[in-house]
């Protein structure tokens, strides 16, 4: 009898926002399993580097430059997987900015930032992917949404909220559209993670706050991936739709 320990053996993997944090640690763990994986970010030689790492490790991986908010990219990114390793079985749409600030502020290039990579590269990722899975009969589409998409993180995140909850919509939608096809979709919504992500706030005010929310909470970014990997390596007749996380330690 297979056990889940060797669902994802074998399985082709592209993960974007591969560079740090939480999408390096699932890119590893998912390796570690014997996945085959495609590193997707803008900062090629974080992704040179983590690429050597794993092959030395005796894993494969590549590295596929990506910006998620341009359509053609994550094309390309599609395109590259599917020349190196014939197909594609999971996708992590993991890459994500938080800028945080009071609307009042009005930085309405960075609401223009967060909406770009937040809710059109899930977007754009899952147009490059969901056509190869369905033909497959097989897929697994895991988009990583966060805490701030079942609670309204005001009076600084708002927008961020609203483009997790906008996740959170289209992973349950595309879940009822793509199932009888095979596809599998899961959300999985983390609290205060360990990553770059608190790091994203240009109003001062704003950025002390939650680098002071971050320090007192936070948990390592494996703790995200052990959760991408729980999901990805069960039997394909199941599929679990969401996973929330947060340190023991945290109210929101």
């Amino acid at each position: 009898m297979t056990s889940v320990q060797d669902n994802i053996k074998g399985k082709v993997a592209i993960v974007t926002g591969a560079s740090s944090g939480l999408g390096e640690s699932t890119a590893r763990h998912l390796a570690a399993r014997g996945a085959k994986v495609v590193l997707a970010a803008r900062r090629t030689e974080r992704l040179d580097k983590l690429v050597a790492e794993i092959r030395e490790a005796g894993g494969e991986a590549i590295a596929v430059a990506t910006d998620v908010a341009k359509r053609a990219d994550l094309e390309k990114l599609a395109q590259a997987t599917v020349e190196a390793f014939g197909r594609i079985d999971v996708l992590v749409n993991n890459a994500g900015v938080m800028p945080l600030s009071p609307i009042h502020k009005l930085k309405v290039d960075e609401w223009d930032r967060t909406i770009d990579v937040n809710i059109k590269g899930v977007l754009y990722g899952i147009a490059a992917v969901l056509p190869r899975m369905q033909a497959q009969g097989s897929g697994h589409i895991v988009n990583v949404a966060s805490i701030a998409g079942l609670k309204v993180f005001t009076p600084i995140g708002t927008v961020y909220s609203a483009t997790k909850y906008a996740v959170r919509a289209i992973s349950e939608g595309l879940r009822v559209e793509v199932g009888n096809s095979g596809v599998r979709v899961t959300i999985v919504s983390p609290g205060a993670v360990e990553s770059e992500l608190k790091h994203g706030s240009t109003d001062a005010e704003s950025a002390a706050g939650v680098k002071a929310f971050y320090e007192a909470n936070q948990i390592p970014a494996d703790s995200v991936a052990r959760a991408v990997v729980y999901a990805v390596e069960q039997p394909a007749d199941v599929d679990i739709n969401e996973v929330v996380l947060r340190p023991v330690s945290q109210e929101f």
